[in-house]
């Protein structure tokens, strides 16, 4: 799963990237900082998987990871080549999902590239330059589509869908907030378009907003820009979390309830990116090692199987299944299997999250 961060220059992007990932990318006072995108893979935090190690002492605790991509930051016509566009566009375009960080905070000691704080129009700035971005890329597929359309009338469907986003797009209305039918979907993979990757809009605050982000006029703006088009939002202190990741992980904990917080923006950002792309981990356990893994929900336990090796799904046989729940509850696998929680599942089980699974499996 790879989350790429994305913005206006000097939002705090780099920031809000070192502070996620530890990572030290370079964090300055100037626009354009960034130019090559900066990549971290960050372990995702689940006491499910914490509670396993302690029960099994494998050799190996290995984590689920994150991907997060620190891309150039963005300005107005950028879709038409300006400023680092290009780059930025071609980096947008291989994330799953988009992280924007908007500017919600007041500080004369940084320099904002529009020369003020105005939350609505940055994200305005960089839906325009996607939506044109994307206007040029159908425009393109369109034409080849008429071209092919006069000897292949298979094509006019893709054609149809491809005049509809297109409308939409010059509305101002991004791909993503459109209906689509089953029949539609499947053709959409065709496009690639940036305005159809799911969007985390991450308000990025000051300290002293954190114990009520909404009542900032800013963040109530990129809400509002959140429910209009299909996306999440949270509210994160980029500085706060800096300090928050340069701490020894023991006394995170006791600084955050100093704030009044009970997560990190770390926990509540990958919380959002597994909704978004509708992602849930389930576990593995033994000796060697005890792991998380990450599927996309709905996922049957063969596919599940082939996410650990293919010869586990070309082989499946049952998926051996308890609820993390019902495991940390009666406290091993055997108590488990007493109480009549540890199941046999076969190839038609659809995998929950939090699934502690063996599989069995015969190649």
């Amino acid at each position: 799963m790879k989350l790429g961060i994305v913005g206006l220059p000097n939002v705090g992007k780099s920031t809000l990237f070192n502070a996620l990932t530890e990572a030290g990318a370079e964090v300055a006072n100037y626009p354009y900082c960034t130019i090559e995108p900066n990549v971290g893979v960050v372990p995702v935090p689940d006491r499910r998987l914490d509670w396993l190690c302690d029960y099994y002492h494998p050799l190996k605790c290995t984590p689920a990871t994150i991907e997060f991509v620190d891309i150039a930051g963005l300005i107005a016509g950028a879709s038409q080549g300006e400023g680092l566009g290009n780059k930025f566009l071609a980096n947008i375009r291989e994330v799953d999902a988009v992280v924007h960080v908007v500017r919600c905070f007041e500080d004369d000691n940084v320099i904002h590239v529009s020369a003020s704080t105005d939350a609505e129009r940055d994200i305005a700035v960089i839906d325009i330059e996607l939506m044109l971005a994307d206007i040029e890329h159908l425009d393109r597929r369109r034409e080849r589509l008429t071209r092919q359309l006069k000897g292949d009338r298979s094509v006019a469907p893709e054609l149809e869908l491809a005049d509809r986003i297109a409308e939409a797009l010059e509305a101002g209305q991004p791909a993503r907030t459109l209906d689509y039918d089953s029949e539609e979907l499947p053709l959409l993979r065709n496009f690639s378009l940036l305005t159809l990757k799911p969007i985390l809009y991450v308000a990025n605050i000051s300290e002293d907003m954190l114990a009520d982000p909404m009542a900032n006029p800013h963040v109530q703006a990129v809400q509002q820009a959140a429910t209009r088009d299909r996306a999440a939002m949270l509210a994160i202190s980029a500085a706060i979390e800096m300090e928050i990741a340069s701490l020894p992980p023991d006394d995170r904990a006791a600084f955050l309830a100093d704030l009044g917080l009970e997560e990190s923006g770390l926990v509540r950002m990958i919380q959002a990116g597994y909704s978004l792309l509708e992602q849930i981990s389930f576990l593995t356990t033994g000796e060697d090692e005890v792991r998380a893994w990450t599927i996309r929900r709905g996922t049957k336990a063969p596919q599940a199987a082939g996410k650990i090796h293919s010869d586990f799904e070309r082989g499946f046989i049952r998926a051996e299944v308890v609820a993390f729940q019902e495991l940390e509850h009666w406290g091993s696998i055997a108590a488990a299997r007493e109480h009549g929680v540890y199941r046999s599942e076969g190839r038609d089980y659809v995998v929950q999250d939090g699934d502690v699974i063996h599989f069995r499996f015969n190649v």
